[in-house]
């Protein structure tokens, strides 16, 4: 198993970054939080899964080695793979997750793309016993989306876009974040986002 990949950031995507790893481009998922932290040309260091399908190897990478234990407990529960482990977190930090399960807070699962209120009930029965406690304080668990704007626009400015670049497109995706149903996904918003940015130039 790759436990993780550390080198020179060679270039970023919506959805992944490739790192320089001894002259070789290793590209590799992450969420739209993780991403924003990355920048061309900078020193990375990302904690790894590998999963190994028949006809892929794909590799995802994290902030730290807490995000990736809980990417892959996830993955224990039935119906969930490596896409949709990567989607609950891209909504929600691990603590928001594991306090989520351990408080049975449907309503936190079904903010996630792709899980409905079934597939949330599903879940909190399966991880109930698997994710352990909160680390943190036992405050009401805030998804990592609360800071919207700043996330999206660091992840704009990490994809090589100006600043003033970077705040018109969030103006322009502002009215679609507020009129969300729940908090709002970076990973639809920084597409949209991109959208934007395409058809002005």
């Amino acid at each position: 198993m790759i436990a993780f990949v550390s080198g020179t950031v060679a270039a970023l995507a919506p959805d992944a970054a490739v790192i320089e790893v001894g002259g070789v481009g290793m590209a590799v998922q992450c969420t739209p939080n993780t991403l924003s932290t990355l920048r061309v040309g900078r020193p990375a260091k990302l904690a790894t899964s590998l999963v190994v399908r028949e006809d892929s190897l794909t590799l995802y990478g994290f902030a730290d080695d807490d995000e990736r234990q809980v990417f892959e407990l996830l993955q224990t529960a039935s119906g969930v793979g490596p896409r949709l482990a990567q989607a609950m977190l891209a909504v929600h930090t691990p603590d928001a997750l594991r306090r989520a399960v351990s408080t049975g807070d449907e309503k936190a699962l079904t903010a996630v793309p792709g899980i409905g209120k079934k597939g949330a009930q599903k879940l909190l029965l399966e991880l109930k016993d698997r994710l352990g406690e909160p680390l943190g304080a036992p405050s009401v668990g805030a998804p990592v989306t609360a800071g919207w704007r700043d996330q999206l626009h660091a992840a704009l400015i990490g994809l090589g876009y100006a600043t003033r670049e970077a705040d018109e497109a969030v103006a322009a995706v502002t009215p679609r974040a507020e009129a969300a149903d729940g908090p709002p996904q970076i990973g639809p918003l920084l597409k949209a986002a991109l959208q934007t940015l395409n058809r002005a130039r």
